[in-house]
């Protein structure tokens, strides 16, 4: 048995060996003839938009979003830097399409508590209008698990309620990579990374397709880029410093 196992791990090594002689790199390790990344200026503080984001919201207009029921201007209101819906006036979504991105955006649920569960600070982050990433007061607020904040909504739970209390600003800082449809079907599913606050609440999670209210996710072909959304669930919710970064794939 010895002998057999020494025999196995030595075939095991030559493989590996005849794997990496059929490599072929482009660069030589430490190769300064190497392109450097380009260089992109941080914002002042963590939060704060980099040198390279397009910032769609900082705090005095709505010029980057029009209505989604209309498409006429966006009807939400602004006020002391934010941007708070308006009930009945319906979703609003960026005029310009975006696929796979980092997403900054702060929200706040109103700090006189109404309600309880789903009808308590509810919206939603869309990306591309399909994949929601659920806003909800959560903080000691029960409701199913895969629809609190931070979830991906009907499908996957936060790892952790990372949930401030009413009225606090609360961030979500998202890494979307976009999926991919090849003659009408999916190829590659779309993932997602989510930071509630600073903490990691998912972890490049493979999203099962389209949002849907009480039915199974499920991928629908669209365009390669489309617009953010951001939801009127009826709750006076706040926005405020939102920039994305598009990520070239």
């Amino acid at each position: 048995m010895h002998l057999i196992v020494r025999a196995g791990v030595l075939v095991a090594t030559m493989a590996l060996g005849v794997f990496a002689a059929q490599q072929v790199f482009e660069w030589e390790v430490h190769d300064m003839n190497r392109p450097r990344p380009p260089v992109v200026a941080p914002g002042a503080e963590n939060h704060l938009p980099p040198a390279d984001a397009i910032v769609l919201f900082d705090g005095t207009d709505l010029s980057a979003w029009r209505s989604s029921k209309d498409g006429g201007n966006a009807k939400w209101k602004i006020q002391d830097g934010y941007m708070e819906v308006v009930r009945d006036t319906g979703d609003i979504q960026t005029r310009q399409a975006f696929g796979s991105c980092q997403l900054h955006i702060e929200w706040a649920a109103p700090e006189v508590v109404k309600g309880s569960g789903q009808g308590r600070g509810n919206s939603g982050v869309f990306l591309m209008g399909h994949y929601e990433v659920q806003v909800l007061d959560s903080y000691e607020n029960d409701t199913y698990p895969d629809g609190q904040a931070a979830a991906i909504y009907g499908q996957k739970p936060p790892l952790v309620n990372a949930s401030r209390k009413p009225g606090q600003w609360q961030t979500y800082d998202i890494i979307f990579h976009a999926p991919v449809f090849r003659d009408g079907a999916i190829e590659k599913p779309a993932t997602v990374t989510v930071l509630h606050n600073g903490i990691l609440v998912q972890d490049h999670w493979e999203i099962q397709g389209t949002t849907f209210h009480k039915q199974r996710a499920a991928y629908q072909p669209h365009p390669d880029k489309l617009p953010l959304r951001l939801q009127d669930h009826g709750d006076l919710v706040r926005f405020r410093n939102i920039w994305i970064r598009p990520l070239d794939e």
